[in-house]
């Protein structure tokens, strides 16, 4: 296990962050979870990962989950540990590992938009390198009973629904408002549930669930899609704000509410 990867130190506040993601910036200063930074090798590559261990005495399922386009940011981490203090252990790659300025991730870019303009570069067949390896790794830890399922938001959102056209062998996909593969056959593939999150007011994603619906029904897959009334594209990150709307703030806990029976399912 050793030889898979190595612990870190944890960082400070990430440049490419802002105020709006004060509130998962104090979650995560006030966890009283065990947080690990892990350095997963994917072929050439290694894939900082950051990891929430939850306080129970056994074995429990693991989460990999996939950060919106703007990288891994103190939020996505948040979500991470909002799911080990439901009691799961929550892996969170960071997808822009080595591409940052020498070499760093998503903390060395200037600004978010640098990073989402970086992320917008990587290659599909890489990213789902780096996904196994991380699953990999998540499997084989100590804490996980070797049960395994992926969620992701936005960008991650889609990537985790195409993450289920590939691997074979999860629990269930958790696609928070992102889009879904184009091909039936791929979806064809899929052998888990799929759990969607959708507002309504965002019609770029939720204009096309009709049809993948229909897809997913002509595959006999199960694909269980909640839209939430008056909910933005984003609720769940927009929904902790200080301004957010109430329409968010109600989808937030909602989602939640639904994702934690769905795990514990």
């Amino acid at each position: 296990m050793n030889a898979l990867f190595a612990l870190a130190l944890l960082v400070p506040l990430l440049p490419t962050q802002d105020a709006s993601q004060a509130p998962a910036k104090a979650r995560l200063e006030s966890s009283r979870r065990h947080h690990e930074w892990l350095e997963v090798k994917s072929g050439p590559r290694t894939v900082r990962t950051f990891a929430v261990f939850p306080e129970v005495k056994s074995k429990v399922q693991a989460v990999l989950v996939i950060h919106e386009n703007k990288g891994l940011n103190d939020w996505a981490r948040s979500v991470a540990d909002r799911l080990a203090e439901a009691g799961y252990v929550a892996l969170a790659p960071d997808l822009l590992s080595g591409l940052g300025p020498d070499g760093g991730d998503t903390s060395t870019f200037a600004s978010t938009d640098a990073a989402t303009k970086a992320l917008s570069t990587l290659d599909p067949a890489q990213v789902l390198a780096d996904l196994d390896a991380v699953v990999a790794v998540a499997r084989a830890l100590p804490a996980c009973n070797g049960k395994l399922s992926v969620a992701g938001f936005c960008w991650g959102g889609a990537k985790s629904f195409e993450f289920a056209t590939h691997a074979q062998d999860l629990v269930a996909a958790y696609v928070f408002y992102g889009s879904p593969p184009k091909d039936e056959a791929a979806l064809a593939g899929i052998a888990c549930p799929v759990y969607g999150f959708y507002g309504e007011n965002d019609a770029r994603i939720t204009a096309g669930l009709e049809a993948t619906a229909a897809a997913m029904k002509k595959a006999a897959k199960v694909f269980e899609p909640v839209v939430y009334p008056g909910a933005g594209h984003g609720f769940l990150r927009s929904g902790e704000a200080s301004d957010a709307k109430p329409e968010d703030q109600r989808a937030l806990e909602q989602a939640w509410e639904r994702w934690k029976k769905l795990l514990n399912g």
